[in-house]
């Protein structure tokens, strides 16, 4: 019997899409049945999670609580960003929360890298100099003008670009990391590696649903403990 997984997801769609499909292509199944059961919300309607005010907050909180109310038995959320909710979205629901942020931020420390890059959000970023200082790791980010242009893309795939020129201009955002001495490569947002795969990087490369995906499913089929709530 496996542990019933809440997905807070819509942040955006089609990046909660490619999750749901990560986490059914990594579980060991020969029937439907050997499946996890998958209680997902997704909420195209949650407050921007880069607009200044926390408004995403409440709303998750709500969403969190409804996935507990159904009956999931621990959370994953597909949104790096909106991991700066994480606290408030665990004391709604009352159950815990698989971080995808730290989860990420493991990987790097494994592939042996002491300079990480990371593709995120302003708010996901702060969150990943967070976690990477607590593995021992330096944070490498793109300067300002190149996170500008990272943010404009980022919303032109939410509206459904995923063609050669959003690839190329997200190849070439990765490689300013390299370039500045970044020795393994975070895909910090979900929907960049939606124009960007590890094939395409000369790096070590972390996709952080991905890892996601494969924690949910560890975590889910008890070959994993679940993470605990903090005290």
């Amino acid at each position: 019997m496996s542990l019933v997984l809440g997905v807070l997801g819509g942040m955006g769609p089609a990046a909660t899409l490619d999750f749901l499909a990560k986490l059914q292509a990594y579980t060991p199944a020969e029937r439907d049945q050997d499946h996890i059961r998958v209680l997902a919300d997704i909420n195209p309607q949650v407050p921007d999670r880069n607009t200044p005010g926390g408004a995403a907050g409440p709303v998750l909180a709500e969403m969190a609580g409804g996935l507990a109310g159904a009956g999931a038995q621990v959370l994953a959320m597909p949104c790096n960003t909106a991991h700066a909710h994480a606290d408030l979205i665990m004391d709604a629901s009352g159950l815990p929360l698989i971080d995808m942020i730290a989860v990420a931020a493991q990987a790097a420390a494994e592939t042996g890298a002491h300079r990480v890059g990371v593709l995120g959000t302003k708010g996901a970023l702060r969150l990943y100099r967070e976690y990477l200082a607590a593995q021992g790791l330096g944070f490498v980010g793109l300067p300002a003008e190149r996170q500008e242009a990272f943010m404009a893309l980022l919303y032109r795939i939410k509206a459904g670009e995923f063609g050669a020129a959003a690839r190329n201009e997200m190849r070439a955002l990765a490689e300013d990391l390299m370039a500045a001495g970044a020795e393994a490569l975070i895909a910090g947002c979900t929907e960049a590696p939606l124009v960007l795969s590890a094939d395409e990087v000369r790096l070590p490369f972390i996709d952080a649903g991905d890892h996601l995906a494969r924690r949910c499913v560890a975590v889910c089929l008890e070959y994993e403990p679940a993470p605990t709530l903090p005290l």
